[in-house]
């Protein structure tokens, strides 16, 4: 299910990129939120992908970000990369929580992750790099 308010910077989330062509993003991926809730434009995140696939050549733009524990199924790889030349901007409608289960009373229960400080400044000049700045 779609969220419907904007997470906080750092708070990791799937995205659906359905509808993107290629070279960009297009299927479903975890992402980190990276923008400020922006006052008359709740409905719009900026996020910066994360993949499984470490890239084939590392650059400034990738950070490799260790996730203990892991995301939950099918993004479970405790190590993932940080694609820092890849930031959007997109609608909040794209989002969803991350879902791990169901409890004893069948609600559903959601990862809640929010990446640490320090890795956060780390990604954020990973995206720096990739806009060249």
């Amino acid at each position: 299910m779609a969220i419907n308010f904007h997470p906080a910077i750092g708070t990791i989330v799937a995205c659906d990129f359905n509808g993107l062509n290629t070279p960009e993003m297009t299927k479903r991926r975890p992402v980190i939120i990276i923008s400020p809730r922006f006052r008359n434009r709740d409905s719009l995140c900026t996020i910066v992908p994360i993949s499984t696939t470490p890239p084939s050549k590392i650059m400034p733009y990738h950070y490799k970000l260790i996730l203990d524990p892991p995301l939950p199924k099918p993004y479970n790889n405790p190590i993932c990369w940080v694609k820092g030349d890849m930031i959007y901007t997109l609608a909040t409608e794209r989002m969803h929580m991350l879902f791990i289960g169901k409890d004893e009373n069948g609600k559903r229960i959601y990862d809640n992750r929010i990446v640490e400080a320090c890795d956060l400044i780390k990604i954020q000049k990973c995206i720096l790099h990739g806009l060249g700045l």
